[in-house]
């Protein structure tokens, strides 16, 4: 056989396959038609089989795609406008319907996307005051709006994966007043868990004082009865003594007394010659 033949024969072939197959990428999802109507949807990657002229591939990208929008104003529930800057991110679903909703264009997903979107975001931003949205329940919003978003969105084939608010402004006439809301509020919060630990630290201080008064009268009743038990056995011992010897008894106290009485050159006693207090002395004179 001709060697041109053949090459023509081959190319042919080559031709044929290339006309009669396609192939779908991991990262795509595609759509057989049949003379501009759905055959077959939702098709896997993988290599594929297709009639020439009458069937048409159409291949999306099935991975999440992201939504920008523009910043937008919105009206709170105090007829006051907040700037917001957002963005969502999507994904292919049903590929049917998305050919059918958008003709499988993504701009024009994206522009029925945005508008669900901007109307969901509109109706709760209208429901809070300037400080909730700004301040506190901007998750809460975002989760509503997604399942919102997400119900409508299956009308044209697409899943709404997340919503996401980036940045929020305020007019300048705005913001200070918010500020200033936020500022006391956080005021009041402050000096209500101040007052709540001066009235803990109170309570506390009136314990420890309880505590320190039965303490005290625990330890003086204590030591009242050791002194008690003391001097009694100081009695007792004095008995003893006084009864062995009565007059070394007495002359020891006495001895005990000049001690005591006599401890400084300064000391002035004033009393009568013939007092008992000097008797030990009279006695030594007389000896």
């Amino acid at each position: 056989m001709n060697a041109k033949i053949l090459v023509a024969i081959i190319a042919i072939a080559l031709v044929g396959l290339f006309s009669f197959t396609y192939q779908v990428d991991q990262r795509e999802t595609a759509i057989k038609l049949k003379f501009g109507k759905v055959e077959k949807a939702n098709i896997q990657p993988g290599l594929h089989f297709k009639i020439p002229v009458m069937n048409m591939i159409e291949k999306y990208d099935n991975r999440i795609l992201t939504l920008d929008v523009p910043p937008t104003e919105f009206p709170t529930n105090e007829k006051k406008y907040v700037k917001v800057d957002f963005f969502a991110k999507w994904r292919i679903k049903d590929v049917e319907r998305y050919y059918l909703a958008t003709s499988g264009i993504e701009t024009k997903a994206n522009q029925r996307l945005e508008l669900i979107l901007v109307d969901g975001l509109k109706n709760e931003f209208g429901k809070r005051t300037i400080q909730e949205v700004v301040s506190g329940e901007r998750a809460e919003i975002m989760d509503v709006i997604q399942v919102q978003s997400n119900e409508e969105a299956k009308n044209f084939g697409i899943e709404v994966v997340d919503v996401r608010v980036s940045k929020i402004d305020l007019p300048d006439t705005v913001s200070d007043s918010v500020f200033k809301n936020m500022r006391a509020e956080r005021d009041r919060v402050a000096k209500d868990f101040r007052a709540r630990g001066r009235e803990q630290a109170e309570v506390i201080r009136a314990k420890a004082d309880k505590e320190r008064t039965v303490i005290l009268a625990n330890a003086y009743n204590e030591a009242e009865q050791v002194r008690g038990e003391g001097d009694a056995k100081s009695a007792e011992i004095y008995a003893q003594a006084f009864t062995q010897d009565e007059e070394f008894y007495s002359f020891t106290r006495s001895l005990k007394a000049y001690i005591n009485t006599f401890n400084s050159n300064n000391d002035v006693l004033i009393m009568e010659p013939d007092s008992k207090f000097f008797r030990y002395f009279k006695k030594s004179e007389q000896n």
